[in-house]
């Protein structure tokens, strides 16, 4: 038996180097998840309830981010966006801001509202006008509303309005920037097929279907600019009355204003904070710390809290609302669920309307006795035919199962997201909710040109004249385009008799308002495709009518959507906390992580829907609206 081998002194001294290495390596590791564990567990056993607001507490209003029906980013991801100050996951749900604003209304606690909109970023004109009436509401109950910024959007500007005082800070280098709606988009045509080769093969119906009119025209067509102009000149007029009733402002003259602005600026010497106190936008000119000073002097001075004045957070408040919650509620439901954003095949994730996902959550409230009734919140332009199709179905089952279905529209709910509509008892919309947009389209690239371009040729054999007839790098054959065409048509007949049958018209009269047009809510209720206006509480209690539940103490109302799971709600309320927050300030570990959550969003994200083809579908049928407005 061979003795062992002997190391020398330098093979043992390096040996000994790593394994003290190897076990600092485990030792701080260990340590560092042990820190965590630790923090983790006092947040949830020893932050215990939210303590409701001090008396006399003014609740600050401040969101970072976009308004949204619905997160679309996962809790992690929000939590770690909060913590870094990113930008692409803060988002602030609508219903949360009304449920705030409506408690605070009898909340005796609660002395003042005060907004801080800098970081706000204003959804669509539907949602900004439910947050104004709720504003407007809390105001005419008595409670006092302060606005401050160091600029205001027209957006923000609309809930400014609302304030009884509104205030803006003297260096202000943006005022109040009213300017009015605009829609502008860029045009590839010249770029996609005169310089790359690429060609992009439109099949429609409709003159005011425009959604892809980008990829085929060098310029929007004179029916999208006459289809566009008409509906959002509604919109703005709308948006004008409405700050001018705020402020006590003709619309007229504020309309004045900003066509005479390059006159109005010169003539404050570029002063545009002092322009907006000479036009009565604003109240006073002062800075972040007088304001601070005049809260404190209305309610009660506290040297700890933010701004030197007692206050609570909205995050704080909404906190100790659910805190207050009853933990098992066996009243009947009015079940609400959201589909927002574009519309998919497949499971989708929050802020995506997934043909089976959103489909499965309305079966699921047609299976659960609790849900007496549904409202299907919609705040989407459209997307694939097929999985608007999925939902539709489901929304006519329920019906079919003895259970109410209200629409409630959001900021947009136009061509599918008017095909997931159409079925319901009632669709409940906004004035200036964008809608209509009835019509489908397909379209389809070829790129053998391109490939020509740089010397590579597509060839071959097929057993016929079609097999091989959707490859892309060939040029499309006339009798295929005869054949998408064809489908085409088809989907509009479908989605004309289906909306025809549904509202009770005939399908000349749906013709008629369809085609592609855009409507605002008002023309859209004018032509018989919407039914009443309101928000959603005008939609849920109207739900809850139909299913004959009562008085409103006698019922709830529960949103059916995707459930969160265990860890990221531990570790999201975790990241939220003040410990979590300042870890991960400190260890830059949120920047690391926040990247691996987002999703980037591509300008011709339309392109990259048109080349999913799923199964056989070749080219897929599309009702899709491209309405925003700047």
């Amino acid at each position: 038996m061979n003795p062992p081998r002997t190391r020398g002194p330098i093979a043992r001294l390096v040996i000994g180097l790593w394994d003290a290495v190897n076990f600092s390596r485990r030792l701080v590791f260990n340590i560092l998840f042990l820190i965590v564990v630790v923090i983790v567990l006092a947040v949830m056993f020893g932050g215990g309830k939210i303590a409701p607001p001090a008396d006399r507490s003014a609740l600050v209003i401040a969101p970072q981010g976009r308004l949204v029906e619905q997160f679309s980013c996962d809790p992690i991801s929000r939590a770690f966006a909060r913590a870094t100050r990113g930008s692409d996951c803060r988002e602030l749900r609508l219903r949360d801001v009304l449920r705030a604003l409506d408690a605070a209304r009898t909340d005796k606690r609660i002395e003042r509202v005060v907004l801080e909109l800098d970081e706000f970023q204003p959804g669509g004109f539907a949602s900004l006008r439910e947050v104004a009436a709720s504003l407007a509401k809390l105001r005419a109950s008595g409670k006092q509303v302060i606005a401050y910024g160091d600029n205001y959007s027209q957006g923000q500007y609309l809930l400014a309005a609302q304030a009884n005082e509104v205030y803006l800070d003297p260096m202000s280098q943006g005022g109040v920037m009213l300017e009015g709606l605009a829609a502008y988009r860029q045009y590839f045509r010249e770029g996609l097929q005169d310089k790359l080769g690429v060609d992009m093969h439109l099949f429609k119906v409709g003159e005011f279907k425009s959604a892809a009119e980008p990829y085929v025209l060098d310029a929007a067509s004179p029916e999208a600019k006459q289809a566009d102009l008409y509906w959002m000149g509604d919109v703005w007029q709308r948006m004008l009355a409405d700050i001018g009733k705020a402020r006590g402002i003709n619309p007229a003259t504020l309309s004045a204003r900003i066509n005479a602005l390059p006159e109005q600026v010169t003539a404050a010497n570029g002063d545009l904070a002092q322009l907006a106190l000479t036009q009565k936008l604003v109240d006073g000119l002062k800075t972040q710390e007088d304001v601070d000073k005049l809260l404190a002097e209305r309610g009660v001075a506290d040297a700890d809290a933010d701004g030197g004045f007692r206050q609570v957070s909205l995050d704080a408040y909404l906190k100790h609302l659910d805190g207050a919650l009853p933990q098992a509620d066996m009243r009947p439901q009015v079940g609400v669920v959201v589909a927002e954003g574009e519309i998919a095949g497949g499971e989708q994730p929050a802020g995506k309307v997934g043909g089976q996902s959103t489909a499965e959550l309305l079966r699921q409230a047609r299976d659960d006795d609790k849900v007496k009734a549904v409202v299907l919140r919609v705040n989407s332009p459209g997307g694939e035919v097929f999985a608007s199709e999925q939902i539709r179905r489901e929304v006519a089952a329920l019906k079919d199962a003895g259970k109410p279905v209200v629409v409630s529209m959001g900021d947009v709910a136009a061509s599918g997201g008017y095909w997931i509509s159409m079925n319901a008892d009632r669709i409940y919309a906004d004035q200036s909710t964008i809608t209509g947009s009835i019509g489908i389209f397909g379209l389809f690239p070829t790129a053998d040109r391109a490939l020509d371009k740089i010397g590579v040729h597509t060839d071959g054999v097929a057993t016929t004249r079609y097999a091989g007839a959707f490859d892309i790098t060939r040029p499309l054959d006339p009798g295929v385009a005869t054949i998408v065409q064809s489908v085409i048509d088809k989907g509009y007949r479908d989605f004309t008799g289906k909306v025809a049958k549904a509202r009770g018209r005939s399908i000349e009269q749906i013709d008629e308002v369809a085609r592609g047009r855009v409507w605002s809510g008002e023309q859209a209720k004018a032509r018989g495709l919407v039914d009443a206006f309101g928000g959603l509480d005008a939609a849920v209690a109207d739900a809850a009518a139909r299913a004959k539940l009562g008085k409103p103490d006698k019922w709830q109302t529960q949103y059916i959507e995707r459930t969160v799971k265990p860890f990221e709600q531990l570790f999201g309320g975790f990241v939220q906390s003040r410990a979590g927050l300042a870890l991960l300030r400190a260890s830059g570990i949120g920047e690391t992580l926040l990247l691996q959550h987002l999703k980037a969003q591509a300008p011709l994200r339309l392109l990259d829907t048109v080349m999913q083809q799923r199964g056989n579908v070749r080219v897929m049928p599309l009702a899709h609206c491209f309405c925003a407005v700047e």
